[in-house]
């Protein structure tokens, strides 16, 4: 069973903690979690428009964290910031698939750049600070077989996979080499309150939801594709746990989902978590988005529910609800 939240606080209590991208979707809701936790968060966030970072995001526990707007790639300000850590959750990054094939030199320096600017400033002021990486399942490109352990091969079929591969490798190699004990977790369409919807740059799911909540129809490309989605508390319980287990130290971990479903499938559930609410059609994919699409992708992740004692608590359709009851009463600030 999975370690439950607030046995947690015992971890993290009092103890110094810094979250890169903490304004984005996932950050800000693990840094929730840590304040809740009794921890001095600290988050560093650049706030460059495209990435996910939102200052509404800490709203209700603004007073709980310290927010630092930085480029992690300054090395002054990563020295400054890492010192005093005892927890360091990197989740510095640019997500966008299509964004990194039409400007692959930004996304280079996002994802491999900066994650050596993090990872040099660790080695020299803070060698022994506890490191959880946010990695992807695009690593794995389009899968050989499923599901998908973390022992296919990688072979990514766009630009942020494979910068995002560079990001993850370095962190493992500085853990073997230089000793930082970092995790790598292998994240597989996370999804919650306060990801990004008024794009597809962070998940198409976003735009799904707001096109429901605004009483428009959305669009499924393909639909017959197998996917796993991770609700936000459940990845969140992974970076707790892998920070806290002392047998993840230098581990690479899938974390998936507790249902596999198909588009399709999704865009139903969605639709009936909306109270019935809700139009969606099927058409094929864009020439441009199938020519990098994967086609069916599932983690298996037996290695980290053995490992950390972790498990997805919370089920795709109540997941559904609790995002659609958030954006309901904060779609303005999204948007």
């Amino acid at each position: 069973m999975t370690e439950p939240a607030e046995d947690f606080r015992e971890h993290f209590q009092g103890r110094r903690v810094l979250v890169t991208g903490g304004l984005g979707f996932i950050g800000s809701n693990l840094a929730q979690r840590l304040v809740d936790c009794g921890a001095e968060v600290t988050l560093v966030d650049s706030l460059i428009p495209e990435y996910g970072g939102n200052t509404f995001n800490v709203k209700g526990f603004e007073d709980g964290v310290s927010v630092n707007i930085a480029d992690v790639r300054d090395p002054h300000s990563m020295r400054y910031l890492i010192q005093d850590k005892d927890y360091l959750f990197n989740l510095a990054g640019q997500t966008s698939h299509m964004d990194s094939m039409s400007d692959p030199f930004t996304d280079l320096e996002i994802n491999c750049r900066a994650q050596l600017s993090i990872l040099e400033a660790c080695r020299n002021y803070n060698s022994d600070v506890r490191l959880v990486f946010a990695s992807t399942r695009q690593l794995y490109g389009k899968p050989e077989r499923l599901p998908v352990d973390e022992h296919h091969l990688l072979r990514p079929v766009d630009v942020n996979g494979i910068n995002k591969m560079a990001g993850e490798w370095y962190h493992i190699l500085y853990n073997n080499v230089y000793g930082i004990p970092a995790t790598s977790l292998r994240l597989t369409n996370t999804y919650g309150p306060r990801m990004r919807i008024k794009d597809a740059r962070q998940t198409f799911l976003g735009i799904w939801l707001r096109l429901v909540l605004e009483g428009r129809p959305f669009e499924v490309w393909g639909g017959e594709q197998l996917r796993d989605f991770t609700y936000v508390d459940d990845a969140v319980d992974a970076f707790l746990l892998a920070a806290i287990r002392p047998r993840a130290v230098g581990g690479i971990f899938n974390v998936g989902g507790d249902a596999v479903v198909s588009l399709e499938e999704l865009a139903a559930l969605l639709v009936e978590a909306n109270d019935g609410n809700g139009e969606f059609t099927v058409r094929e994919f864009p020439g441009d988005r199938k020519r990098i699409d994967i086609g069916d992708y599932y983690a298996d992740d037996g290695l980290i529910r053995k490992m950390l004692s972790w498990q997805p608590r919370v089920s795709l359709v109540e997941g559904l609800r609790r995002s659609l009851a958030f954006y309901r009463e904060h779609l303005p600030n999204y948007l």
